[in-house]
């Protein structure tokens, strides 16, 4: 069974939370998956043979979460984080995020700083409403979206995305790439190379324009944007444990 926090935007805000010692794991999901995909239930089921608390949860209008996906942006979806890691996590935590979701981690990096003390990210996907939406944009797809407030996008991983207007603009006020990151705890990325949605020259961006004494970007041949095959699921459990040992020094 799920429960629920309801936001200050009054959006409810289904998770699932497991206690155990901390720091606490949170695992931050991609675009229009949810709480229940492969890498978040893996890591929760993980983390209790760890005795390690654990919290997933669902963005509005996401998996069992208010709203629809369509009303969304990126910065509703920080105040989502924001608040699940505020209200549902007392003491320290460590974040993990997967695609849109690491481009989440970041900004929770960067606004709520004070009790992050490792960060793993997944393929993560900064920026991406600007620098792979918005710059691939035909000329049509930009007319459409000013006229209609919207345009499909295909996916190859499920039915087609809808990108809004307002998706493009607010992603906007909460680029990550463009202004100093920077990490005072230990710092994981993962990649795949054979990656379709997020390119390895992503990856190596952020790594280039992120700050920190301690970070790391491992590149797995081969592997895709699941990420979650049984070496991926491995690799994302030692990063875990890496950044908590590193905060443990």
């Amino acid at each position: 069974m799920h429960a629920y926090l309801t936001t200050a935007a009054g959006r409810k805000i289904a998770y699932h939370k497991t206690g155990g010692q901390g720091p606490c794991v949170v695992f931050l999901g991609g675009l229009k998956s949810d709480m229940a995909g492969t890498k978040a239930v893996h890591l929760e089921a993980w983390c209790q043979t760890q005795g390690r608390a654990f919290l997933r949860f669902d963005y509005s209008g996401h998996g069992e979460s208010s709203g629809t996906f369509e009303e969304g942006a990126i910065g509703d979806w920080h105040q989502d984080a924001l608040a699940a890691v505020t209200e549902l996590v007392s003491g320290d935590y460590v974040l993990v995020g997967s695609s849109m979701g690491g481009w989440q981690a970041l900004l929770l990096a960067r606004a709520a700083p004070e009790r992050l003390v490792g960060l793993v990210t997944i393929a993560a996907a900064p920026d991406f409403t600007e620098d792979s939406y918005w710059a691939n944009f035909t000329d049509a797809q930009k007319a459409a979206l000013e006229a209609e407030g919207q345009v499909a996008l295909p996916s190859d991983y499920m039915e087609p995305y809808i990108i809004t207007k307002r998706m493009i603009e607010d992603g906007r006020q909460n680029l990550v790439l463009r202004a100093p990151l920077r990490f005072d705890c230990a710092v994981r990325f993962l990649q795949g190379t054979a990656d379709t949605a997020v390119t390895t020259e992503t990856a190596l961006r952020l790594l280039d324009h992120a700050e920190g004494d301690d970070m790391r970007l491992t590149l797995v041949k081969d592997a895709d944007h699941r990420f979650s095959d049984p070496a991926c699921l491995a690799l994302i459990e030692a990063a875990v444990l890496d950044v908590i040992e590193a905060s443990e020094q």
